[in-house]
C-alpha cells in the first residue's frame, strides 16, 4: 500500500476542529481521493489502472479526499456494492482544475450571485462542489466540514483514465481498521495521514471558503 498511515489519535491532536477544510493526503504532484464500488468495477480498475468495465462514463461520479468521510458513506466498506474501497492517486493539477470549474450543488446567498445566475452556472458546469459535516470514526457528525466533488461529462472521462497516477484496493486495510472501531479501540486505529490543503491561488481558496 502506497498510502502513508498514522495513528488516528495522533492526527486529531493537530487537525482543525471546525471550518471548511480539504483534509487529504497530498504533495505538490498528486492527491489521494477515495471511492467505493462493487467488486467487479473495483477489480477492473486496479487491474487496468483506469476505470472501465462496469464503470459508467455517463453518470456523475463523486470523489472524496477525506478518508473518514468515505468511511462514513460506505460504512467502512460494509454497504452493498461499496465493498471494494479504492484509494485513487490523481494529478494535483487535475484536482485543482476540477475545483476551478466547480459550481456549488445548492444555492445560498453567500455565493454572491442570484439564484438565476447560479442555475445558469449549474447548467453549464460539469463539476459539482459540496460541503457536508465531517464525521468521526464512529460516524458521528463533527463541526468541521468535508468536501466532495461530483464529475460528469468530459471531466468524468479525464478522471477515469488520464488524471490517474495509481489506483489501490485498500479494502483489506479498511476491514482491519474497522475492527478497532467496532471494539471502541481508537488507540490502535490507523488511518491515512491527512493535512488541510490550501492553494497558492487565493481566489480559489476564497471560492471554496477554505478556512
Amino acid at each position: 500500500m502506497k498510502l502513508n498511515i498514522k495513528k488516528y489519535k495522533e492526527q486529531i491532536q493537530i487537525w482543525p476542529q471546525a471550518g471548511h477544510h480539504i483534509m487529504a493526503q497530498y504533495d505538490n504532484e498528486k492527491i489521494v481521493v477515495y471511492q467505493s464500488y462493487k467488486k467487479q468495477i473495483g477489480e477492473f480498475a486496479v487491474k487496468h489502472q483506469f476505470f472501465g468495465g462496469g464503470f459508467s462514463l455517463e453518470r456523475m461520479t463523486w470523489i472524496k479526499p477525506n478518508f473518514l468521510w468515505m468511511m462514513f458513506r460506505n460504512g467502512w466498506g460494509t454497504k452493498e456494492a461499496q465493498e471494494c474501497v479504492l484509494a485513487i492517486h490523481i494529478k494535483m493539477d487535475a484536482f485543482k482544475n476540477y475545483l476551478e470549474n466547480s459550481v456549488y450543488s445548492s444555492y445560498t446567498y453567500k455565493l454572491g450571485i442570484t439564484r438565476e445566475e447560479w442555475q445558469d452556472q449549474i447548467q453549464e458546469s460539469s463539476v459539482r462542489l459540496q460541503w457536508d459535516p465531517d464525521h468521526d470514526p464512529f460516524g458521528n457528525k463533527i463541526e468541521r466540514r468535508a468536501i466532495q466533488i461530483g464529475l460528469r461529462g468530459e471531466f468524468t472521462k479525464r478522471f477515469a483514465k488520464e488524471d490517474i497516477l495509481l489506483i489501490e484496493d485498500i479494502s483489506d486495510f479498511v476491514k482491519e481498521q474497522h475492527q478497532f472501531v467496532l471494539n471502541d479501540d481508537l488507540d490502535n486505529l490507523w488511518i491515512p495521514e491527512e493535512h488541510p490543503l490550501l492553494f497558492d491561488d487565493e481566489d480559489l481558496n476564497k471560492k471554496l471558503r477554505l478556512t
